[in-house]
């Protein structure tokens, strides 16, 4: 039998406001639709409400009711964050789930998630204990969200709807009692358009249980067929299709500024609660953070737009903002910011491995710390595995994006060596950069060598070998000639010869 729940965030713009800002909680609170005394009241905080504020009213009245009143412009990027933020919640508990469309007239405020919930008794004591903790999690999220848990969606949401009402949290419909729950239920949760509804009040139908007494062909004659949608919806017969399975691990959070930032130590305060939400709402899909990519409005109508890398997915929030400040400490925006956004693509927990034939690694978290970490300090460059350069050039080397376990899937099985082969292989340690050498010629062959780490004579020796490259740049050219030496001193080492600088160096020794 099929279960879906619904979410519902009944205020979203001052969830939305709240989530942002928690410590606006217990101050008399209001959002309005625009700036100035004129503007609207469309959000009011409980505080605002107990001292006299309503919705709806304008903002220079609302100020003659409660003085210390709080106003804050309705945000759309908060907003879009936090429907995102509630999907998110959803999406923690079933693989199945959407977000419904903004409603119009009295619903437009409120948020809604629907959930696949069928089957759920398998991880929870029961529905009740399920939407209890359904509600928690949106509730550490700062979303304050009601459960209502019906064999539709549309009895689902008509249900929530009324929680909000009653001033309840949770509410479980058994199958089989929907007609008899929804009856009492006011007409205008169906949400009728405004021509539809005043028609209903004309006839005298408030409640679901006065339109389902209408007999069905008279309604469709005298209302139209919006009104059979309504019976539809009130008797829970609509047909609902199924819920999709999101795919996109995309997640961003946006904040738009009260005052231009010119400074980065307040702009690093700012988007370091933008990396807080954005990592609670990674964490609760278990994903962590992989690359940001930061965009900045500023003043004027520019944009900044940067990319920070993250050597290895994180959680950690003190190696992320380091990452920022040493990215904006290098290249500060060009005029004070407005407004922020951060965006990522969250990435799979890596899992501790679990080979019985090998050592433990080391723990994956701390492994991500610690090359983030790196990343910050060294650059992103500069922080990865290395792999063979397409290039000639002898120290040309290069890196890609250090992933123990992709490394280990590619690593070929290769034959156990025999035990003559161990004896006689040697392992070329590269010097970088090559150390200067002052060398002595026996011809056009070196006899002896001085230098930080060879001295002595030549006793053995093998070469040249001329490795050439770059012919077209001045800058880039390069031509060598290399040597394998033994010394007196016991030291095998490489030795080359610089035709363009006319200089010796030693670039390697055998290990």
């Amino acid at each position: 039998m099929a279960r879906i729940a619904c979410l519902r965030v009944a205020d979203l713009p001052l969830a939305a406001e709240l989530r942002a800002h928690p410590e606006w909680g217990e101050r008399p609170l209001v959002i309005a639709s625009a700036s100035g005394p004129r503007a609207e009241v469309v959000s009011v905080s409980q505080t605002a409400a107990r001292l006299g504020v309503r919705q709806g009213s304008t903002i220079a009245h609302a100020r003659t009711v409660c003085a210390s009143l709080a106003v804050r412009v309705a945000s759309p990027a908060l907003e879009h964050a936090a429907r995102a933020a509630l999907l998110d919640v959803a999406l923690s508990f079933s693989p199945r789930a959407t977000l419904l469309p903004r409603a119009r007239g009295a619903f437009g405020p409120e948020a809604i998630a629907l959930l696949d919930a069928s089957g759920i008794t398998a991880l929870f004591r029961s529905e009740q204990g399920f939407a209890a903790s359904l509600v928690e999690r949106a509730r550490r999220l700062g979303l304050p969200a009601n459960v209502a848990l019906a064999g539709s969606r549309n009895v689902a949401r008509l249900v929530a709807r009324q929680l909000a009402r009653t001033g309840g949290e949770t509410q479980i419909v058994v199958p089989g009692s929907e007609t008899e729950l929804l009856a009492p239920l006011p007409i205008d949760l169906l949400d009728p358009d405004d021509d539809l509804a005043a028609r209903l009040t004309r006839f005298g139908i408030r409640t679901l249980r006065d339109l389902l007494a209408l007999p069905t062909q008279a309604l469709s004659a005298r209302l139209g067929p919006r009104a059979l949608a309504l019976v539809a919806l009130a008797r829970g017969t609509a047909k609902d299709p199924p819920l999709p399975v999101p795919t996109r691990t995309r997640l961003r959070e946006a904040v738009d500024l009260d005052h231009a930032v010119d400074r980065l130590e307040p702009l690093l305060f700012m988007l370091q609660g933008l990396l807080s939400r954005l990592l609670a709402r990674l964490e609760l899909r278990h994903l962590a953070c992989g690359d940001l990519a930061l965009t900045l409005d500023l003043a004027g109508g520019g944009r900044d737009a940067r990319r920070i890398g993250v050597a290895a997915a994180t959680h950690d929030l003190r190696v992320l903002l380091r990452l920022l400040h040493t990215g904006l400490e290098a290249r500060p925006p060009e005029a004070p910011v407005e407004a922020a956004r951060i965006e990522t693509r969250g990435r799979p927990v890596r899992s501790d491995q679990l080979d019985l034939f090998r050592p433990i690694g080391p723990n994956p978290r701390a492994l991500g710390r610690v090359l983030a970490e790196l990343s910050s300090l060294c650059g992103e460059d500069r922080v990865g595995a290395p792999r063979v350069a397409d290039h000639h050039h002898p120290d040309i080397s290069a890196l890609d994006r250090f992933d123990p376990a992709q490394r280990e899937a590619k690593r070929p099985s290769a034959p156990e060596p025999a035990a003559a082969d161990l004896t006689s292989a040697l392992a070329l340690r590269m010097l970088r950069p090559p150390v200067t050498a002052q060398v002595r010629l026996a011809g056009d062959r070196p006899e002896s060598i001085r230098s930080a780490v060879v001295n002595g004579r030549v006793v053995r020796q093998a070469g040249p070998w001329r490795t050439t490259g770059g012919w077209w740049s001045r800058a880039g050219r390069f031509a060598f000639d290399h040597f394998d030496v033994l010394t007196s001193d016991g030291t095998v080492a490489r030795l080359r010869f610089d035709h363009i600088t006319r200089s010796w160096q030693i670039d390697g020794l055998y290990d």
